[in-house]
């Protein structure tokens, strides 16, 4: 086990080496655990299926926006778990739509588990030139491409997650492969797919029989760009209602306060449908023509409560 893990880690470490940020942001992260690492899938107690929506800059033409769909389960008694990410993104005239699937082999490690995944992932990038405005006819600028133009890109990562009832860790690069990503058939290439690192934890801290903290945070890293991390802490209540805020570092370059102040609210709505909801409060300069940041998530989780005694159906938050 210490050889597969060291050996995962150097591999990580040595991919790593990379040019800039491309991926979105997702506030909600904490929810969205297995688009950024696929040794997340299998590690919650039932089947669930997540649904997350992002606007961000509200009032701003072209900004960017995501939209989620996710899906993972455990499987041979929660010794494997297998999950599936579908996404798009848009931002610009730029579209694009991934589909991930991801396995994950579990493994007991003292009082938790943890989770050794892979990922093959399928993304199509598309360009609409027929969105752009020009200064003047666009049939007389040879620059400007006609009509849209699109991508196929394969690629594949892995990632390390380990959790017990009240804690957890992840270390993942979702992408390993440095696609070139130029719409041009020209042998130069001026763009590639660049691999991002994550690092992800969190942990419980009960206060009484009805109140915990969870301070929980998610780091992103792209060599050649700045360093990103988002910074959690939430009030649980009764482990059916959430209160939280998130610092995001990053922003302007020069006097900088970082990125964002994010607030975040989450309630068990029903025995199977869990709902949250935060909302990004912009530090940069883009404040002055943009209305923050919104995100919405939905989860719901198959099965019943063991024995009756729960109320709602509890997929293991770390």
């Amino acid at each position: 086990m210490k050889n597969i893990i060291t050996t995962f880690i150097f591999l990580v470490v040595c991919f790593a080496t990379v040019h800039a940020q491309q991926q979105p942001h997702n506030t909600q992260f904490m929810n969205y655990r297995l688009g950024y690492n696929p040794g997340f899938a299998g590690s919650q107690e039932a089947p669930c299926i997540t649904c997350l929506y992002r606007q961000q800059w509200l009032g701003l033409d072209g900004a960017p926006s995501t939209a989620v769909a996710s899906f993972n389960m455990p499987l041979n008694n929660q010794r494997v778990g297998i999950g599936a990410n579908l996404m798009r993104y848009s931002i610009g005239i730029t579209t694009t739509y991934n589909a991930d699937l991801a396995y994950s082999y579990r493994v007991r490690l003292g009082k938790g588990m943890l989770g050794i995944g892979v990922q093959g992932s399928l993304r199509s990038m598309e360009q609409d030139f027929g969105k752009t405005t020009a200064t003047q006819p666009k049939a007389e600028d040879g620059s400007i491409p006609a009509g849209t133009r699109s991508k196929l890109l394969f690629n594949f990562g892995t990632g390390l997650y380990y959790n017990t009832e009240k804690f957890y860790l992840g270390l993942s690069a979702p992408r390993l492969l440095e696609n070139n990503v130029d719409y041009t058939d020209s042998d130069i290439i001026i763009s590639r797919e660049v691999q991002h690192l994550y690092l992800m934890g969190g942990v419980s801290l009960p206060i009484n029989e009805t109140l915990a903290l969870r301070p929980q945070g998610l780091l992103k890293y792209a060599a050649k760009a700045p360093v990103s991390f988002d910074a959690n802490l939430s009030l649980v209540v009764q482990n059916r209602y959430i209160v939280g805020a998130t610092y995001r570092t990053g922003g302007n370059q020069v006097d900088g306060i970082g990125e964002s102040v994010d607030l975040l609210l989450s309630a068990q709505l029903t025995s199977n449908i869990n709902f949250g909801i935060s909302y990004d409060i912009t530090l940069t300069d883009i404040k002055d023509r943009s209305n923050g940041s919104i995100e919405a998530s939905v989860r719901y989780c198959l099965g019943k409560a063991e024995g009756g005694e729960k109320e709602y159906v509890n997929p293991r938050f770390f």
